[in-house]
């Protein structure tokens, strides 16, 4: 049986890794199709330094990333209560729903911090009321806010 060659990913690959990790695959697939396209390299003493000196960077960056998301967090649950205006209709329903986008402009307004919208859950807001709302800032880190729909 054919031993197996060690070689350091440059793309990701589905079923194999990612950028960056070492693998050990059948010398064919190795010299027919990953090294002839460019998609991973021989492991040598050089390239595996260079690989884990990107992994530390990527992982600082990471952590930064968290820090700066602690502090948004910290500085969004400061503000207490979102104040969002809507018009009325019959029994107090509001004309339309409270969207994602009016909870951003809400927030810039109040802090000035921008914020994705696709990571912000709100339940269905179809009356005046106080409701909470959860913005995801990053992968462990989740601030809850109060949204609050008065008459405009």
């Amino acid at each position: 049986m054919a031993k197996r060659v060690q070689l350091v990913l440059n793309q990701d690959i589905s079923k194999l890794g990612k950028s960056g990790d070492l693998v050990e695959v059948a010398p064919g697939y190795a010299r027919n199709y990953l090294i002839p396209q460019k998609l991973a390299t021989h492991a040598t003493a050089g390239i595996l330094k260079q690989v884990e000196r990107r992994r530390e960077q990527e992982r600082q960056r990471q952590l930064e990333l968290r820090q700066q998301a602690i502090e948004q967090k910290e500085s969004l649950e400061k503000v207490g209560s979102l104040i969002i205006a809507k018009q009325l209709g019959e029994n107090e329903a509001i004309f339309g729903t409270i969207t994602t986008q009016d909870v951003v402009d809400a927030i810039k307004a109040a802090t000035g911090q921008e914020v994705d919208r696709r990571g912000i859950t709100i339940p269905d807001i179809n009356h005046l009321g106080t409701y909470q709302a959860e913005i995801k800032l990053y992968l462990e880190v989740a601030a809850q806010i109060n949204i609050q729909v008065v008459a405009s």
